[in-house]
């Protein structure tokens, strides 16, 4: 059953119990899109377009989205446009919410079809920044996390201060170190943080404010 529009969606963004599972980390980056997301019954034609960098949690939020009863098409920028039109259209008629997800920044998807066009130019915009010192170190956490790596608090932001805050670099810089600590047979500590921060951007040092 279909849940009415006016109802408020509930995201399941506490971690899983299970320490492998992904999860969404919340903060200064992308919290305004997050509460945006669980008040669909405001959204303008009950349609929203989540833009974000690579890797900075739009498809979990879109697959969050869908299950707590609205649409979600993941990189609707990369679909047919005819097919996402007609995805619109159904939604309208079941007065379903539908989330959207694209990398482009607003006014960047470059539509054709002038009727999507109209319809995507009339929806909500919803925008994931680049996460601050405190958003990224807990990033660096929640990655190390699903590696079961056992990253401290302090490493994370040791971390954070010295690496390009960007959600994939979070990503890289914890697979980085998890390959340097396989490699070595020893858990991650200051040496290996050193040397992965080395290899992903030439330098330990802190970054220069």
């Amino acid at each position: 059953m279909k849940k009415p529009a006016s109802s408020q969606f509930a995201l399941p963004l506490a971690p899983d119990q299970s320490p492998s599972a992904a999860r969404i980390v919340v903060g200064e980056g992308n919290a305004s899109a997050i509460a945006a997301l669980s008040a669909p019954e405001s959204w303008p034609f009950r349609t929203a377009i989540l833009s974000g960098p690579p890797r900075s949690g739009k498809s979990l939020l879109a697959a969050w989205f869908a299950e707590s009863g609205g649409v979600a098409l993941d990189d609707a920028d990369t679909m047919d446009e005819t097919a996402v039109f007609h995805r619109w259209n159904r939604a309208q008629e079941e007065k379903t919410p539908l989330l959207l997800t694209t990398t482009a920044r607003e006014g960047g998807w470059k539509i054709t079809l002038p009727d999507l066009g109209s319809r995507m130019g009339a929806a909500l915009w919803l925008d994931i920044e680049a996460p601050d010192d405190e958003m990224m170190a807990d990033l660096i956490a929640a990655h190390a996390e699903t590696r079961l790596l056992p990253l401290t608090d302090d490493h994370a932001r040791y971390l954070a201060s010295r690496c390009e805050r960007t959600h994939i670099v979070a990503e890289r810089l914890v697979a980085t170190i998890d390959r340097l600590s396989l490699e070595r047979k020893a858990p991650p500590g200051q040496a290996i943080l050193r040397d992965a921060l080395e290899e992903l951007n030439g330098s330990a040092e802190p970054r220069m404010l």
